[in-house]
């Protein structure tokens, strides 16, 4: 485990002996209580076994923009203190095949990739605060690791994205997104290219995604280095409803996803691929 761990394990031990599991809240919301946040929800997966249903539901088949991965269950696992999302070559029968069919979850006679996404969505959503990912993802070609939010109102993209932790085709992304006009989303993104932030050295290890979104703007980091900035007044939807989607709670999103129309080719890739994430924090002002 990284350093930044095995200090917050020994923290937790430290708080266990002095004075209980009460103080260990108090010692985690210390270390990070800057600017006025407090630790209010999070997931350290320490558990064996599958991730909390709690906090998680999984989706499943063939979801959204064409990729390539089956989102199954079976591919999530928590093991030593981390979140592994494991994305697979292997074939099975796709159960919604139709011979002659146009819909691309439906066309395909086999899966060839698994992989899994799983989500808060109604079991836990967030209205501003700052929220935090500590995870280490693979680029290998045809990968499209995400931590990601959606607005509960509205469908998308009226009901808001925001990509906290995005990356695809050699690119770190930082992306928002709302309605735009012609009822099309308006994207207001930022990208980095892996290779300026160290390459395949930067992902052997653990990096830290952040965002504080507040009344008055949405920032996005990476160890703390800002990649993308909004006000919340740029990101209202452009159809006259003056509905916001960043004025409403969200719900989180994880995931491994592969090809489709971002992803790239997966061909050449080594599998399994893993999304390993050590946890997922959410603070706010009181």
């Amino acid at each position: 485990m990284k350093n930044f761990k095995s200090f917050t394990l020994l923290l937790i031990t430290v708080g266990f002996f002095l004075a209980g599991s009460g103080h260990v809240l108090g010692i985690q919301k210390g270390r990070n209580n800057r600017d006025g946040y407090s630790l209010v929800w999070s997931d350290e997966f320490n558990q064996a076994g599958k991730p909390d249903t709690i906090n998680w539901n999984y989706e499943r088949g063939f979801v959204r923009n064409e990729e390539l991965q089956w989102y199954q269950t079976e591919n999530t696992t928590c093991k030593n203190g981390l979140l592994v999302i494991e994305a697979r070559k292997e074939k099975k029968p796709n159960p919604l095949y139709q011979e002659g069919s146009n819909d691309w979850r439906k066309k395909r006679q086999n899966i060839e990739y698994t992989s899994s996404c799983i989500s808060t969505k109604g079991k836990r959503t967030w209205q501003y605060g700052r929220f935090e990912l500590k995870a280490r993802i693979d680029i290998s070609p045809g990968m499209w690791p995400a931590w990601w939010t959606l607005g509960v109102e509205k469908g998308w993209p009226a009901n808001g994205e925001i990509d906290i932790m995005e990356y695809y085709r050699g690119k770190l992304l930082a992306n928002i997104a709302c309605l735009g006009t012609n009822k099309k989303p308006e994207w207001f993104s930022n990208t980095f290219k892996v290779d300026s932030l160290g390459g395949n050295a930067w992902t052997k290890k653990f990096h830290v995604w952040r965002m504080d979104w507040t009344e008055e703007y949405i920032a996005l980091f990476c160890d703390d280095q800002l990649l993308n900035q909004v006000t919340l007044d740029q990101v209202a939807n452009k159809n006259g409803s003056n509905f916001n989607p960043f004025k409403q709670p969200h719900y989180m999103l994880m995931d491994l996803a592969m090809g489709g129309l971002n992803g790239g080719d997966p061909s050449q890739t080594q599998f399994p691929s893993r999304m390993e994430v050590d946890y997922v924090r959410v603070y706010q002002k009181k």
